[in-house]
């Protein structure tokens, strides 16, 4: 990346979460726990779903991509935030800095088209069931998935590119415990009116799309659910959406009201920070797993077969 005009500045200070030398060690072993907990129910979906073959659908692939990527996006601040809560010097690179606001633009907008994406999977699912296997092919499924990541890449792209040419002031204090396009415009002493202009207009684009995607095919969802005379058929019509439609209410809900509103250096911003990029990839694998009983029994199989091959050892 070319970087000649932040020559003089080297560095930023994250002030992170807290201040307080006595709440620190409390943050870090909280937040340890949950990257670990996170790490954890995203690497046991996917590998338990490539191991069951019961689960080689179109929404269990699309469930695997997604704790990959809330793999990697909580991978992208929580590391640093742990280590600066450990440390006296509170610092990021300006290169690493950039390089995170570009990983949280690329992994938080795959997100979003993926979410969209799942949406129109259960759309046909349960409004055309008997044309899923002709309209959710493997070929498509693949092209949606990529194609939600070069999305995601694109709109990091436009976002980071134009940032890249401003200079910064000699104030390097970022109120933030990551580095965010948002948290930065109050660092640079150029003109950042089209930077904002061009954040929004992206970002009120791609989430209009998705979420427009995301309620077109959910609204058709609900009209066929209620008309199903089966309390059952209902009920486990309403299980398998509500949660797809939790995992998009958390995600949604945060990140708008993170790049949407004003930035004023507000704790609510780190609220909002914390919820999109630490909490949502820690539930989500909770959200599909624990209703979802195609899983559950899949995990009773994959129990039952260690068991199987423990008791076989002598």
């Amino acid at each position: 990346m070319a970087l000649g005009n932040h020559s003089a500045v080297t560095e930023f200070i994250l002030l992170g979460l807290s201040a307080d030398p006595h709440v620190q060690p409390l943050l870090f072993a909280l937040f340890l726990m949950i990257y670990l907990k996170t790490l954890l129910g995203n690497l046991i979906l996917p590998l338990l779903i490539t191991a069951d073959s019961c689960l080689h659908t179109p929404i269990y692939f699309f469930l695997s991509h997604l704790s990959i990527l809330d793999i990697c996006f909580s991978s992208a601040t929580v590391p640093k935030l742990l280590e600066n809560l450990l440390s006296q010097r509170k610092i990021i690179s300006v290169q690493g800095c950039l390089a995170q606001v570009f990983f949280v633009f690329e992994l938080g907008g795959t997100e979003g088209c993926l979410l969209s994406v799942m949406a129109y999977d259960r759309y046909v699912a349960i409004c055309h069931p008997l044309l899923y296997g002709q309209k959710i092919t493997n070929k498509l499924c693949n092209g949606l998935v990529w194609g939600s990541w070069g999305l995601g890449f694109l709109d990091a792209l436009i976002n980071i590119l134009p940032a890249m040419s401003l200079d910064f002031c000699k104030d390097q204090s970022i109120p933030h415990y990551s580095c965010e396009l948002p948290s930065l415009f109050p660092l640079f002493c150029s003109d950042v009116s089209t930077n904002i202009t061009v954040l929004r207009c992206s970002s009120l684009l791609h989430a209009l799309v998705t979420c427009v995607l995301i309620v077109c095919s959910y609204t058709p969802i609900v009209s066929t659910i209620l008309s199903i005379s089966s309390s059952s058929g209902r009920s486990k019509a309403f299980s398998t959406c509500s949660s797809h439609l939790t995992a998009v209410l958390l995600f949604y809900g945060s990140a708008f009201l993170r790049y949407f509103t004003p930035t004023s250096g507000s704790p609510l911003e780190l609220v909002f920070s914390v919820q999109y990029s630490v909490v949502t990839p820690l539930v989500n694998p909770l959200i599909y797993s624990l209703k979802n009983k195609e899983v559950k029994a899949a995990v009773r199989r994959a129990f039952g077969k260690y068991l199987q091959y423990s008791s076989s050892w002598p």
